[in-house]
Protein backbone atom coordinates (compact mmCIF):
# COMPACT_ATOMS: atom_id res chain seq x y z
CA UNK A 1 0.00 0.00 0.00
CA UNK A 2 2.86 2.24 0.75
CA UNK A 3 4.54 1.86 -2.51
CA UNK A 4 0.90 2.13 -4.28
CA UNK A 5 0.15 5.30 -2.58
CA UNK A 6 3.66 6.94 -3.46
CA UNK A 7 2.93 5.83 -6.84
CA UNK A 8 -0.52 7.77 -6.90
CA UNK A 9 1.09 10.75 -5.14
CA UNK A 10 3.74 10.40 -7.89
CA UNK A 11 1.28 11.23 -10.27
CA UNK A 12 -1.25 13.41 -8.66
CA UNK A 13 1.55 15.90 -8.07
CA UNK A 14 3.00 15.79 -12.07
CA UNK A 15 -0.63 16.26 -13.04
CA UNK A 16 -0.94 19.23 -11.36
CA UNK A 17 2.41 20.52 -12.55
CA UNK A 18 1.50 19.51 -16.23
CA UNK A 19 -2.19 21.48 -16.03
CA UNK A 20 -0.62 24.55 -14.30
CA UNK A 21 2.44 24.22 -17.23
CA UNK A 22 -0.51 24.58 -20.08
CA UNK A 23 -2.13 27.22 -18.29
CA UNK A 24 1.27 29.30 -18.18
CA UNK A 25 1.79 28.77 -21.59
CA UNK A 26 -1.97 29.61 -22.68
CA UNK A 27 -1.77 32.62 -21.23
CA UNK A 28 1.76 33.35 -22.65
CA UNK A 29 0.90 32.68 -26.07
CA UNK A 30 -2.35 35.29 -25.62
CA UNK A 31 -0.66 38.13 -23.75
CA UNK A 32 2.62 37.90 -26.01
CA UNK A 33 1.37 37.42 -29.97
CA UNK A 34 -0.93 40.76 -29.80
CA UNK A 35 -3.94 39.15 -31.69
CA UNK A 36 -6.17 41.24 -30.79
CA UNK A 37 -8.64 40.42 -27.58
CA UNK A 38 -11.50 39.73 -29.70
CA UNK A 39 -10.38 36.63 -30.99
CA UNK A 40 -7.82 35.49 -28.42
CA UNK A 41 -8.83 34.44 -25.14
CA UNK A 42 -7.26 33.53 -21.59
CA UNK A 43 -7.99 31.28 -18.85
CA UNK A 44 -9.09 34.07 -16.78
CA UNK A 45 -11.82 34.82 -19.76
CA UNK A 46 -13.05 31.19 -20.56
CA UNK A 47 -13.38 30.88 -16.71
CA UNK A 48 -15.40 33.95 -16.71
CA UNK A 49 -17.19 32.87 -19.95
CA UNK A 50 -18.41 29.78 -18.18
CA UNK A 51 -18.56 30.06 -14.64
CA UNK A 52 -19.24 33.96 -14.02
CA UNK A 53 -22.57 35.92 -14.90
CA UNK A 54 -21.52 39.56 -16.23
CA UNK A 55 -22.66 42.59 -14.03
CA UNK A 56 -26.55 43.38 -15.14
CA UNK A 57 -26.79 40.76 -17.48
CA UNK A 58 -30.55 39.26 -17.47
CA UNK A 59 -30.64 37.13 -20.62
CA UNK A 60 -30.86 33.50 -19.46
CA UNK A 61 -29.40 32.89 -23.04
CA UNK A 62 -26.15 34.78 -21.94
CA UNK A 63 -25.82 33.47 -18.79
CA UNK A 64 -22.64 31.39 -17.82
CA UNK A 65 -25.36 28.50 -17.37
CA UNK A 66 -26.62 28.46 -20.64
CA UNK A 67 -22.90 28.61 -22.13
CA UNK A 68 -22.17 25.38 -19.99
CA UNK A 69 -25.10 23.71 -21.12
CA UNK A 70 -24.16 24.38 -24.67
CA UNK A 71 -20.61 23.01 -23.90
CA UNK A 72 -21.47 20.01 -21.67
CA UNK A 73 -23.20 17.93 -24.75
CA UNK A 74 -20.64 18.85 -27.12
CA UNK A 75 -17.84 17.49 -24.96
CA UNK A 76 -19.95 14.65 -24.14
CA UNK A 77 -20.25 13.52 -28.00
CA UNK A 78 -16.76 14.24 -28.13
CA UNK A 79 -15.88 12.14 -25.41
CA UNK A 80 -18.04 9.11 -26.82
CA UNK A 81 -16.69 9.10 -30.28
CA UNK A 82 -12.95 9.18 -28.48
CA UNK A 83 -14.14 6.11 -26.24
CA UNK A 84 -15.19 4.36 -29.67
CA UNK A 85 -11.81 4.98 -31.19
CA UNK A 86 -10.22 4.33 -28.07
CA UNK A 87 -11.38 1.08 -27.17
CA UNK A 88 -11.52 -0.45 -31.20
CA UNK A 89 -7.77 0.89 -31.62
CA UNK A 90 -6.48 -0.66 -28.54
CA UNK A 91 -8.30 -3.95 -28.87
CA UNK A 92 -7.00 -4.11 -32.94
CA UNK A 93 -3.55 -3.08 -31.41
CA UNK A 94 -3.63 -5.80 -28.85
CA UNK A 95 -4.90 -8.92 -31.36
CA UNK A 96 -2.40 -7.78 -34.23
CA UNK A 97 0.29 -7.61 -31.84
CA UNK A 98 -0.48 -10.93 -30.15
CA UNK A 99 -1.15 -12.61 -34.13
CA UNK A 100 2.14 -11.31 -34.74
CA UNK A 101 4.30 -13.39 -32.05
CA UNK A 102 2.09 -16.46 -32.51
CA UNK A 103 2.35 -16.65 -36.29
CA UNK A 104 5.67 -14.52 -38.22
CA UNK A 105 3.75 -15.58 -41.43
CA UNK A 106 0.93 -13.38 -40.52
CA UNK A 107 3.56 -11.04 -39.57
CA UNK A 108 4.92 -10.54 -42.85
CA UNK A 109 1.26 -10.48 -44.89
CA UNK A 110 0.02 -7.56 -42.71
CA UNK A 111 3.27 -5.76 -41.16
CA UNK A 112 3.56 -3.93 -44.71
CA UNK A 113 0.42 -3.17 -45.09
CA UNK A 114 -0.08 -1.51 -41.59
CA UNK A 115 3.40 0.63 -42.19
CA UNK A 116 1.98 1.64 -45.67
CA UNK A 117 -1.47 3.25 -44.04
CA UNK A 118 1.29 4.82 -41.73
CA UNK A 119 3.10 6.29 -43.95
CA UNK A 120 -0.29 8.27 -45.79
CA UNK A 121 -1.66 10.87 -44.01
CA UNK A 122 -4.88 10.28 -42.51
CA UNK A 123 -7.14 13.22 -44.33
CA UNK A 124 -5.78 11.86 -47.49
CA UNK A 125 -8.03 8.78 -47.28
CA UNK A 126 -10.46 9.96 -45.17
CA UNK A 127 -12.69 10.19 -48.25
CA UNK A 128 -11.77 6.51 -48.92
CA UNK A 129 -13.20 5.59 -45.74
CA UNK A 130 -16.03 7.92 -45.41
CA UNK A 131 -17.09 6.31 -48.83
CA UNK A 132 -16.85 3.05 -47.50
CA UNK A 133 -18.28 3.54 -43.87
CA UNK A 134 -20.59 6.18 -45.09
CA UNK A 135 -20.45 9.78 -43.60
CA UNK A 136 -21.86 10.78 -40.52
CA UNK A 137 -21.75 7.04 -39.06
CA UNK A 138 -20.39 5.33 -35.78
CA UNK A 139 -18.10 3.08 -38.09
CA UNK A 140 -16.43 6.31 -39.92
CA UNK A 141 -15.68 7.75 -36.30
CA UNK A 142 -14.43 3.89 -35.32
CA UNK A 143 -12.48 4.03 -38.02
CA UNK A 144 -10.85 7.31 -38.19
CA UNK A 145 -10.28 7.41 -34.11
CA UNK A 146 -9.19 3.82 -34.12
CA UNK A 147 -6.69 4.28 -36.99
CA UNK A 148 -4.95 7.56 -34.80
CA UNK A 149 -4.37 4.81 -31.73
CA UNK A 150 -3.89 1.76 -33.34
CA UNK A 151 -0.05 2.37 -34.66
CA UNK A 152 1.70 3.21 -31.89
CA UNK A 153 -0.42 0.98 -29.52
CA UNK A 154 0.79 -1.42 -31.92
CA UNK A 155 4.11 -1.16 -31.84
CA UNK A 156 4.38 -0.02 -28.25
CA UNK A 157 2.61 -3.58 -27.32
CA UNK A 158 5.02 -5.27 -30.08
CA UNK A 159 7.56 -4.02 -28.26
CA UNK A 160 6.42 -5.04 -24.53
CA UNK A 161 5.87 -9.03 -26.10
CA UNK A 162 9.56 -9.21 -27.36
CA UNK A 163 11.19 -8.00 -24.37
CA UNK A 164 9.92 -11.28 -22.88
CA UNK A 165 12.78 -12.97 -20.87
CA UNK A 166 14.44 -16.30 -22.39
CA UNK A 167 15.09 -18.10 -19.31
CA UNK A 168 10.96 -17.91 -18.90
CA UNK A 169 10.04 -18.82 -22.25
CA UNK A 170 12.74 -22.10 -22.42
CA UNK A 171 11.29 -23.05 -18.72
CA UNK A 172 7.97 -22.70 -20.38
CA UNK A 173 8.82 -25.07 -23.50
CA UNK A 174 11.11 -27.49 -20.91
CA UNK A 175 8.23 -28.46 -19.09
CA UNK A 176 5.78 -29.05 -22.56
CA UNK A 177 4.02 -25.29 -23.14
CA UNK A 178 3.71 -24.34 -26.26
CA UNK A 179 3.78 -20.82 -28.00
CA UNK A 180 0.28 -19.77 -26.84
CA UNK A 181 1.02 -20.77 -23.51
CA UNK A 182 4.54 -19.09 -23.38
CA UNK A 183 2.75 -16.26 -24.25
CA UNK A 184 -0.17 -16.47 -21.53
CA UNK A 185 2.40 -16.83 -18.86
CA UNK A 186 5.28 -14.94 -19.80
CA UNK A 187 4.88 -12.47 -22.54
CA UNK A 188 1.50 -10.96 -21.69
CA UNK A 189 2.43 -10.28 -17.96
CA UNK A 190 5.72 -8.89 -19.06
CA UNK A 191 4.43 -6.48 -21.35
CA UNK A 192 1.99 -5.03 -18.96
CA UNK A 193 4.49 -1.80 -18.50
CA UNK A 194 4.14 -1.12 -22.43
CA UNK A 195 0.55 -1.97 -22.77
CA UNK A 196 0.02 0.90 -20.04
CA UNK A 197 2.12 2.96 -22.02
CA UNK A 198 0.54 1.85 -25.20
CA UNK A 199 -3.09 2.97 -23.90
CA UNK A 200 -1.37 6.77 -22.11
CA UNK A 201 -0.20 7.83 -25.33
CA UNK A 202 -3.39 6.85 -26.98
CA UNK A 203 -5.88 8.61 -24.77
CA UNK A 204 -4.60 11.79 -26.33
CA UNK A 205 -4.88 10.29 -29.78
CA UNK A 206 -8.29 8.87 -29.63
CA UNK A 207 -9.68 13.00 -28.83
CA UNK A 208 -7.64 14.05 -31.67
CA UNK A 209 -8.96 10.90 -34.01
CA UNK A 210 -12.51 11.96 -32.27
CA UNK A 211 -12.31 15.65 -33.00
CA UNK A 212 -11.12 14.72 -36.82
CA UNK A 213 -13.94 12.51 -37.38
CA UNK A 214 -16.39 15.18 -36.09
CA UNK A 215 -14.73 17.34 -38.64
CA UNK A 216 -14.31 15.27 -41.52
CA UNK A 217 -17.41 12.98 -41.26
CA UNK A 218 -20.60 13.88 -38.28
CA UNK A 219 -20.74 17.45 -37.83
CA UNK A 220 -21.34 16.86 -34.23
CA UNK A 221 -19.70 17.09 -30.77
CA UNK A 222 -16.46 19.76 -30.72
CA UNK A 223 -14.58 19.04 -33.75
CA UNK A 224 -17.95 19.79 -35.83
CA UNK A 225 -18.62 23.21 -33.82
CA UNK A 226 -14.96 24.57 -34.07
CA UNK A 227 -15.56 25.86 -37.64
CA UNK A 228 -19.17 26.93 -36.70
CA UNK A 229 -17.59 28.97 -34.04
CA UNK A 230 -15.08 30.51 -35.42
CA UNK A 231 -17.26 32.01 -38.58
CA UNK A 232 -20.22 32.92 -36.43
CA UNK A 233 -17.74 35.20 -34.29
CA UNK A 234 -18.31 33.38 -31.06
CA UNK A 235 -15.02 32.81 -29.77
CA UNK A 236 -15.69 32.46 -26.30
CA UNK A 237 -18.00 29.28 -27.18
CA UNK A 238 -14.49 28.25 -29.68
CA UNK A 239 -11.67 28.47 -26.72
CA UNK A 240 -14.09 27.40 -23.80
CA UNK A 241 -14.73 24.14 -26.01
CA UNK A 242 -10.62 24.17 -27.23
CA UNK A 243 -9.60 24.18 -23.75
CA UNK A 244 -12.58 21.64 -22.00
CA UNK A 245 -11.41 19.36 -24.35
CA UNK A 246 -8.03 19.30 -23.56
CA UNK A 247 -8.22 19.85 -19.69
CA UNK A 248 -10.42 16.52 -20.08
CA UNK A 249 -7.91 14.83 -22.50
CA UNK A 250 -4.76 15.52 -19.62
CA UNK A 251 -7.33 14.50 -16.71
CA UNK A 252 -8.10 11.36 -18.61
CA UNK A 253 -3.93 11.07 -19.37
CA UNK A 254 -3.14 11.26 -15.85
CA UNK A 255 -5.87 8.90 -14.59
CA UNK A 256 -4.23 6.25 -17.04
CA UNK A 257 -0.94 7.30 -15.09
CA UNK A 258 -2.26 6.88 -12.14
CA UNK A 259 -3.89 3.49 -13.02
CA UNK A 260 -0.73 2.51 -14.98
CA UNK A 261 1.56 3.38 -11.36
CA UNK A 262 -0.78 1.68 -9.17
CA UNK A 263 -0.92 -1.55 -10.94
CA UNK A 264 3.05 -1.77 -11.74
CA UNK A 265 3.73 -1.07 -7.63
CA UNK A 266 1.51 -3.95 -6.65
CA UNK A 267 3.21 -6.40 -9.48
CA UNK A 268 6.47 -5.01 -8.06
CA UNK A 269 5.50 -5.64 -4.11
Amino acid sequence: MKAISAAVGRSLLNAVVTIAIVLLLWQAVVSLTGVSPYVAKGPVDVFEHLFVDAPGETDPDRSAAAHRATLAPLLGQTLADAALGFVTGMAVAIVLALAFSLSKTVEAGVMPLALLLRTVPLVSIAPVILLITGRGTAASVAVIGSIVVLFPALASVLFGLSRASRESLDLVHVYGGNRLQALLKVSIPGALPSLFAAARVSVPGAVTGALLAEWLSTGTGIGGMIQKFSASARFDDLWASVAAITLVTLVLYNLVQIVEHAVLARMRA
